[in-house]
């Protein structure tokens, strides 16, 4: 009577050890005991490594599933080799922009698939802390590599404190080449000439421009396009038809309202990205302004924006997913590919129209 006693305490005891765990996340420990297999093999099926026979790896990723376990991205970094973070650094007015969104959509498959974590980090480039709150990041996150976006792809402190901490990184759409740099970009300046030339053709004369941010080199080139496009057909270059704007939908209502308030309206507004033009479209049902009878408004970037307002927006798209698809590669695969210059495309929807006569 006694053992069985005994027997039934411990087996009580047994179960409420196992309940209390029940309300703990697991473990790599717990998974190991499930499968009946070593960590070290836990690790190699997480890691994706290729030695772990299939039917090992299956009986893992069963334990994995009916545990709901999981990985701790930063453990893996401390237990191997290298950390599976790869950080998307981009300034504070691009967060919430639809070609950061794009940039995303490219790179979050890519890195699911081989294992990887993407982090988005966002910067005033204009505090005096961002240099050491980039050096912080790169220090405390331990990251794999990092991509580059406007205007920080192009600040040298920058470059220089992730090539002295050995961290890979590459930059999406440069001013200008820095030795050993592994730059994607498309010709900014030769896509918004293109642009400017299709509204030429339409009959447009006077063509409104909205400016991105002066310390972005893409915003730069995309102005020195529009003008370039006048200047070979002829046009004046006008002052007041070139409104400066942020690359925010914030910046575009001031910049379209500004320019629909001049005593002579432009027939066309080229908006230097896609978030700008779209606000160009609201401003103009305000101002009862007929898109695209009384005004044609075209973006850059092709970005998810131009498909869910009305009219459709023309625009220039850039592969964003394909340069995010092509920096997140690069990084894991560290293949060695310099300066790669992808394809644009003009695409033309409902909102661009011959000037109404």
């Amino acid at each position: 009577m006694g053992r069985r006693m005994s027997d039934l305490r411990e087996r009580i005891e047994r179960l409420q050890a196992e309940e209390g765990r029940r309300d703990k996340p697991a473990t790599i420990y717990d998974v190991a005991r499930r499968a009946n297999v070593s960590i070290k093999t836990v690790s190699h099926v997480i890691n994706r490594r290729m030695h772990v026979s299939e039917p090992t790896r299956a009986r893992v990723q069963k334990a994995i599933d009916e545990l709901s376990f999981q990985p701790n991205v930063f453990a893996r970094g401390l237990a191997g080799e290298r950390s599976y973070l790869i950080a998307l650094l981009c300034d504070i007015p691009a967060t919430g922009s639809g070609y950061v969104s794009a940039l995303q959509i490219g790179m979050l498959p890519i890195c699911r698939s081989k294992g990887f974590h993407l982090m988005v980090e966002s910067f005033d480039v204009h505090s005096h802390e961002f240099s050491e709150q980039v050096r912080s990041l790169v220090a405390e996150s331990r990251l794999h590599g990092v991509i580059l976006t406007p205007p920080l792809c192009d600040m040298p402190e920058l470059i220089h404190t992730l090539e002295n901490s050995r961290t890979a990184f590459v930059r999406i759409a440069p001013e200008r080449p820095t030795k050993g740099a592994i730059d994607i970009h498309i010709d900014d300046v030769q896509a918004a000439h293109e642009m400017t030339s299709y509204l030429i053709r339409l009959g447009h004369r006077r063509i409104a421009f909205i400016k991105g941010p002066t310390d972005h080199a893409d915003a730069n080139a995309r102005f020195n396009g529009y003008r370039a496009a006048l200047a070979q057909a002829g046009l004046p270059f006008i002052e007041e038809l070139c409104v400066q704007g942020a690359f925010s939908y914030q910046s575009g209502l001031k910049a379209g309202e500004h320019l629909l308030s001049l005593r002579k309206r432009p027939t066309a507004i080229f908006a230097g990205n896609d978030d700008m033009a779209a606000a160009v479209l609201a401003i103009a049902q305000r101002f009862n302004v007929d898109i695209p009878r009384q005004l044609s408004v075209a973006g850059f970037d092709d970005s998810p924006v131009c498909q869910v307002v009305w009219p459709g927006l023309t625009t220039c798209r850039q592969p964003i997913e394909e340069m995010a698809q092509r920096a997140i590669s690069l990084l894991i695969t560290g293949d060695d590919l310099v300066n790669k210059k992808l394809s644009h495309e003009l695409v033309v929807r409902e909102s661009t129209a011959p000037p109404d006569e």
